[in-house]
């Protein structure tokens, strides 16, 4: 393996990773959004209600 090509095998290790990390990345904040939502629906629903 040349040169070049030692070095587009790294470029190319090197995206397989970050990849990885982003998606990583999105399902935890996907969850986190879904607790967050549930926490504000569960938040709003106990609220009494105005005018009783």
């Amino acid at each position: 393996m040349d040169g070049a090509e030692a070095w587009r095998h790294h470029q190319s290790n090197k995206l397989r990773m970050l990849t990885f990390w982003r998606d990583a990345t999105e399902r935890r904040l996907a969850a986190l959004n879904a607790a967050i939502s549930t926490l504000e629906q569960q938040i709003a629903r106990d609220q009494p209600v105005q005018g009783s």
